[in-house]
């Protein structure tokens, strides 16, 4: 009996990877030689540090989530709901903060900030600077300055720290940040200062400031206006409110149209160098507000729901800003030196303002003349 021959064994296949377009496989890809991103259209031909480390590090449905938030809140709605504010927008994606702030220009920018301070206040204690102070100088210093330490510090810590998280794209809520901590520097500042002048070997009280900010009738109108910005719930109408309204109507109009124009007059030049921080931390987050809201009452579809919006937060907010301003007036006259007068002041405020609302295309509120 002969045996088959036994059959060759079959060689065994599997099936090998192919790469195409349509996986993340893939070995070549448009831009794979690039280190940059392409998941978002840059404002110019290349994508800034700002833009890479910036934009989408908040998604949303709208963008790139197809499944809706992953986490919401206890009481519903999920993410950054839009609905916390009245405004609305096509896109609110299109905001790009034109300060471009991003972490490290937040730390380098603050720290040249102490730093020229720091070298400042040394320089002055060092010549004994505070010496040529007259006695009406150093009780303005002592009572207003130190109160508008109070107006700082609840700016930064309880209308923009609280609005920091509310907006709907992480870009807003970036820029909105910085200003708190520009606000809660530019108080720390303050104070600091006033321990410094108070441990100086002028008469300076370095407590009186509480019980001006809490007493005294010309700051009155003042922490009304500042305590009722703490009190808004829709984040956009506290920034409108703050960097539209209060800022050029009370802040600007105390800190650039009084205190830097009289304090060399009467003998200071340090209190201008600290004060001037300030007004180029309002320069630089007036820049963000006047790119948002001009995108907002320039938007195609909701444009007149805005404007209509922003004229009831303008008729809301301007009487109570020239009200803390007007109660202010008293100071003008309290230092020996008196350069400007208050109407003076009022006038060159209350341009800036019309200015920033032109350029908001804005109308003028007509409570700004009451």
């Amino acid at each position: 009996m002969t045996s088959s021959p036994t059959a060759p064994a079959s060689e065994r296949s599997f099936p090998k990877p192919e790469f195409t377009g349509a996986e993340a496989g893939l070995l070549e890809f448009p831009s794979s030689k690039s280190r940059t991103y392409n998941y978002f259209t840059p404002a110019k031909l290349r994508a800034t540090v700002y833009e890479d480390v910036t934009l989408d590090v908040q998604p949303d449905p709208d963008r790139h989530l197809t499944q809706g938030w992953v986490y919401g809140f206890g009481d519903g709605p999920g993410g950054y709901p839009k609905e916390w504010t009245e405004l609305r927008s096509g896109d609110w994606h299109r905001f790009l903060d034109p300060n471009e702030e991003w972490e490290q220009t937040i730390y380098r920018n603050n720290a040249n900030v102490v730093r020229q301070i720091r070298l400042t206040l040394a320089n002055a204690s060092k010549a004994n600077a505070y010496r040529s102070w007259s006695s009406s100088w150093t009780r303005f210093v002592e009572r207003n300055l130190g109160a508008w330490m109070h107006a700082e510090h609840g700016l930064g810590m309880h209308v923009f720290l609280s609005e920091q998280r509310s907006a709907p794209t992480n870009m807003i809520n970036n820029a909105i940040a910085v200003n708190s901590t520009h606000k809660l520097r530019f108080s720390q500042d303050l104070a600091l200062y006033n321990l410094d002048l108070a441990e100086s070997e002028i008469s300076l009280d370095g407590s009186v400031h509480r019980q001006t900010w809490h007493t005294d009738p010309a700051w009155q109108g003042v922490r009304e206006n500042v305590e009722r910005l703490t009190a808004i719930g829709d984040w956009a109408e506290s920034l409108f409110a703050a960097n539209v309204v209060f800022e050029p109507l009370v802040g600007v109009l105390f800190r650039s149209h009084l205190v830097m124009q009289i304090a060399a007059r009467n003998g200071d030049y340090v209190t201008p160098t600290l004060v001037g921080t300030g007004e180029n931390d309002y320069d630089r987050d007036q820049r963000y507000t006047r790119a948002l809201f001009r995108l907002l009452t320039a938007d195609e579809t909701h444009r007149e729901h805005n404007r209509e919006v922003l004229a009831g937060w303008l008729a809301r907010w301007v009487p109570l800003s020239v009200k803390a301003a007007h109660q202010l007036q008293p100071i003008w006259s309290q230092p020996h030196e008196k350069v400007v007068t208050f109407a003076d002041s009022w006038q060159a405020a209350t341009e800036g303002f019309r200015a920033l609302l032109s350029d908001l295309d804005l109308p003028e509120p007509k409570e700004l003349s009451q």
